[in-house]
């Protein structure tokens, strides 16, 4: 932005604008030039100037004011080489101008920024400063299309209001009124080089059929009203606004192709997340397979740990039995060796009856085999 540029700010036009907006705006002041042609003009909102510049080439002197200081500073630097103009810093509720001073006020877009007091008190200043023949030229949205129907709400706007309540505020001081709506549409346009043609022939087609078409509702409401009747002036009928860049169709078709390029992805990544969603299944059937071999083997587990615990039971029954056998086993080694140290006394006494002895050894053995069996049964 260069310094002879006032930034943008979301509701301030600048010139430097294109597309919708700037359609909206240029129009309105190119609407007014006409009744501007050799007239004393006030622009009540002038902002950065370019409409007031505009309406200063038909005009006998052009005066804009703004309540912004810095937007009145960087008009009246801008457009100092135009001779008839004049940009003052002031509220549209307190007007720095002698009374019936001006031919034609023109105001747009500024009613919907003030409260109810401040939009009755605008409208009487616009009576006191203008002639009494004076016209003025003012536009607001249509709070019921621009808002309402939008689920809108501009954060600039202070009191927006509904056509009637428009009305009303303005017949308190200017009777006569002719209105105007005002709203961007695309159309396809035929106009004759014949200037014997006059008229307007408009067309809609509505589901298949095509019928005449009367006008839009507005959108915007451009009043042309005055204090006495202003049937005289002439006005179009319909007045149409281009650029010679043809922003709006531009920006359309750009929009167009931005939005099949867009398509264009959405379908790359709805094949990309058809892909992706075949892999993630795919995955899923591996995770749930894993979770089912997870399980065969936690229950082959448990299984094998059922089987490791009866053959743990059954060896501690074997062992149990083994050393009761081995006690078993080993009390009768116990009892052979008592039978065969028996045996052998026997065979002793046995061959001690054949000899001499017999008479002398028998006591003894005797004696020792009832000690021998008196601590068997102590052992035992």
């Amino acid at each position: 932005m260069t310094s002879s540029q006032l930034a943008f700010n979301g509701e301030r036009f600048v010139p430097e604008c294109s597309g919708e907006i700037a359609y909206e705006h240029w129009h309105r002041y190119a609407f007014a030039a006409a009744l501007a042609r050799d007239k004393i003009v006030l622009d009540v909102a002038s902002g950065e100037g370019y409409g007031t510049a505009l309406l200063a080439e038909h005009a006998s002197s052009a005066v804009g004011v703004d309540i912004s200081n810095a937007a009145v500073i960087h008009s009246a630097k801008k457009y100092q080489d135009r001779r008839i103009l004049g940009f003052v810093q002031a509220s549209c509720t307190a007007l720095p101008f002698a009374s019936h001073t001006f031919d034609l006020i023109v105001s747009f877009e500024t009613i919907e920024h003030v409260d109810e007091i401040q939009q009755r008190l605008m409208i009487e200043e616009f009576s006191r400063v203008l002639k009494p023949d004076g016209l003025l030229l003012i536009s607001s949205p249509n709070k019921r299309l621009y808002s309402d129907a939008r689920d809108y709400s501009n954060e600039y706007h202070v009191r927006e209001l509904y056509d009637d309540e428009f009305r009303d505020l303005l017949s308190r001081q200017f009777p006569m009124q002719r209105w105007f709506h005002q709203r961007l549409q695309l159309w396809s346009v035929l106009w004759s080089t014949s200037f014997r043609d006059d008229g307007v022939d408009a067309w809609i087609q509505r589901h298949g059929c095509v019928t005449p078409y009367s006008y839009p509702d507005a959108l915007y409401y451009v009043v042309l009203a005055a204090r006495q009747s202003i049937l005289s002036i002439r006005m179009p009928r319909v007045s149409l606004f281009a650029d010679e860049e043809e922003s709006v169709l531009e920006r359309y078709e750009g929009n167009t192709r931005e939005m099949i390029r867009l398509q264009k992805l959405v379908d790359e990544f709805s094949a990309a997340a058809d892909r992706q969603t075949g892999h993630i299944k795919h995955l899923e059937y591996l995770v749930a397979e894993r979770e089912r071999i997870i399980q065969q083997r936690d229950r082959d587990l448990k299984n094998r740990d059922e089987t490791i615990q009866r053959a743990d039971d059954v060896l501690n029954e074997k062992c149990l039995e083994i050393s009761t056998f081995a006690r078993t086993i080993e009390e009768q080694q116990q009892h052979k060796s008592m039978l065969e140290e028996e045996l052998r006394a026997l065979r002793f006494v046995v061959r001690s009856r054949e000899s001499w002895r017999w008479a002398i050894t028998l006591p003894w053995l005797l004696m020792r085999r009832v000690i021998a069996q008196r601590r068997d049964t102590e052992e035992r």
